[in-house]
């Protein structure tokens, strides 16, 4: 079955979302969340580095040789790194500067890195946009809410503007590295949750455990059903 571009745009945001199901890009998710507006920041300018990244590199699939694909990746997707943040100093000097370090990082993240080996080598131009679309809104979707809830707690503000009263005493270990993995992991156990109270077929796979039905599932390729099978030979 052929992907087509919903698809992979609505997987990249809810299914497989980088931050919250595949627990990718880690590195800058915890460090540069500290606010909204630095998260949204940060997703955005991944956002654009994905969707491009993955065009063109779809478009010289056959073109690059196959020794040398990861180094012809990173070379497109270093460009395309530069061009942004030269955007970024120009129209948004702020924002770069909070960012710092973290904008050249894009070029080894683990994300455009993945989607360009896993999806934009084997797909034609347009899914693989649309893919980069997807993953990177559902990376921008995530690091804005985990900087909300930071800042929130943190400093009683989102996006800058003042939300709690002027009683309120801000929390400030969230802004700080430990508060990054709490929001996180609390996130991470809510989207869990959530997702587990959707019922489930036999044989229809989830992104871990298989179906949960493993003694009259018939998906002899789900690897919870490889390993009820080895237990119950075992016994």
């Amino acid at each position: 079955m052929k992907p087509n571009p919903m698809e992979r745009l609505i997987n990249g945001i809810v299914k497989e979302n980088p931050t919250f199901v595949l627990m990718l890009g880690m590195c800058p998710t915890l460090a540069v969340t500290t606010s909204a507006i630095n998260g949204a920041g940060m997703g955005l300018s991944t956002t654009v580095v994905l969707m491009f990244s993955n065009m063109i590199i779809s478009a010289l699939r056959n073109v690059i040789p196959d020794r040398v694909r990861i180094p012809g990746y990173i070379v497109v997707i270093a460009s395309l790194v530069t061009i942004v943040q030269f955007l970024l100093q120009g129209y948004v000097p702020a924002l770069n500067d909070a960012l710092g370090l973290y904008i050249p990082l894009i070029v080894v993240n683990c994300i455009i890195l993945g989607r360009a080996e896993s999806f934009a080598a084997k797909n034609g131009p347009v899914n693989s946009f649309f893919d980069g679309l997807g993953m990177g809104l559902g990376f921008t979707i995530a690091l804005t809410i985990l900087g909300a809830f930071r800042e929130l707690l943190g400093a009683g503000q989102i996006f800058g503007m003042q939300v709690m009263p002027s009683s309120y005493e801000p929390i400030t270990i969230f802004i700080l590295a430990p508060g990054a993995f709490f929001v996180l992991s609390c996130l991470v156990a809510i989207q869990n949750k959530v997702r587990s109270k959707k019922p489930k077929k036999p044989g229809q796979p989830q992104t871990s455990g298989g179906c949960g039905d493993c003694a009259h599932c018939g998906n002899s390729a789900c690897g919870s059903r490889s390993f009820f099978d080895t237990t119950v030979d075992d016994k």
